[in-house]
């Protein structure tokens, strides 16, 4: 017995109804709320006022959010001039086929990503302690005159989780540049060889546009990851730090949200923190689309 006409158009939207419902309830009813409680101050959990602009206003003549804005924004701008030009030369490097004990040295770089943030910033918090820190055990015991105790997490904040972030994330982009390089074309690479091309040519006039998508992916992914920084400083420095110098967005959004029960203004810093994500992503579409 064959299925009627009309049976059979329903079976797609059967199918399709577990993800459907699962997007409504956890996805799309979320939104939903959350646009609503951005325009909305709220008195506890069941009360709230509708104020249009007012939360987004505040926000913008907040100091707070203006020095949350520019810690991730120099985040932001380290994790993609540094550590992603460190992790493409690490893939370089390792992409090498004569390079003896290859595997190993790809494990040891890729190691530490797999380790939870929370984990990294406590072990940093123990290297960079001021009272019995790693660091300042070591360094007071080989340079003459440093002393025992140097507030290094108090003087260098960001630093601090520049290289805390470093030290965790460059093996993990290291990963997709390598995957990128193995699928560069070697012909094309022996024809630049044939023409005369040093390494320095071969790599920004043939391996470079081989793997721009990747790379365009990897810095999607960094920037992303940097704009939603929280774990690492609120665990490393046990909150935004001397003077708010490791206050981040999302750090400021769970103060104010969490902590200061204003759940309507928090929703407003999430939307303006999806509005930047947004834009960063519309930016690297359009230069991906220009080149």
């Amino acid at each position: 017995m064959k299925p009627s006409v009309g049976h059979s158009r329903s079976i797609p939207y059967l199918l399709l109804a577990p993800f459907l419902l699962t997007f409504a309830v956890f996805m799309a009813y979320p939104l939903y709320e959350s646009a609503i409680l951005a325009f909305s101050q709220t008195y506890g959990p069941s009360h709230s006022v509708w104020v249009g602009f007012a939360n987004f206003k505040n926000m913008m003549q907040d100091p707070d959010f203006w020095i949350a804005l520019k810690n991730t924004a120099i985040y932001t701008a380290a994790s993609v001039t540094i550590q992603l030009p460190l992790a493409l030369f690490l893939a370089l490097i390792l992409n090498q086929p004569g390079l003896r004990g290859r595997a190993v040295f790809r494990l040891i770089f890729f190691l530490p990503s797999l380790l939870g943030l929370v984990f990294v910033a406590m072990m940093f918090s123990l290297m960079l302690g001021e009272h019995g820190g790693l660091v300042n055990v070591m360094l007071h015991a080989v340079v003459p005159g440093f002393p025992s105790e140097f507030p290094w997490l108090q003087n260098y904040v960001m630093p601090s989780l520049i290289l805390a972030s470093l030290w965790m994330y460059v093996g993990f982009n290291m990963v997709y540049f390598l995957a990128a390089l193995q699928s560069v074309s070697q012909d094309a690479i022996d024809a630049a060889n044939i023409d005369g091309a040093n390494a320095l040519q071969r790599f920004f006039y043939v391996t470079l546009p081989e793997i721009r998508p990747v790379v365009g992916f990897v810095v999607l992914l960094s920037v992303i990851g940097s704009l939603q920084l929280f774990e690492l400083p609120f665990v490393l420095l046990g909150g935004p730090g001397p003077e708010r110098s490791g206050l981040t967005l999302v750090m400021y959004l769970y103060q104010n949200g969490f902590e200061r029960n204003d759940l309507g203004f928090a929703s407003a810093i999430g939307w303006t923190l999806a509005i930047i994500l947004m834009g960063a992503r519309l930016i690297q579409r359009r230069l991906s689309t220009d080149e």
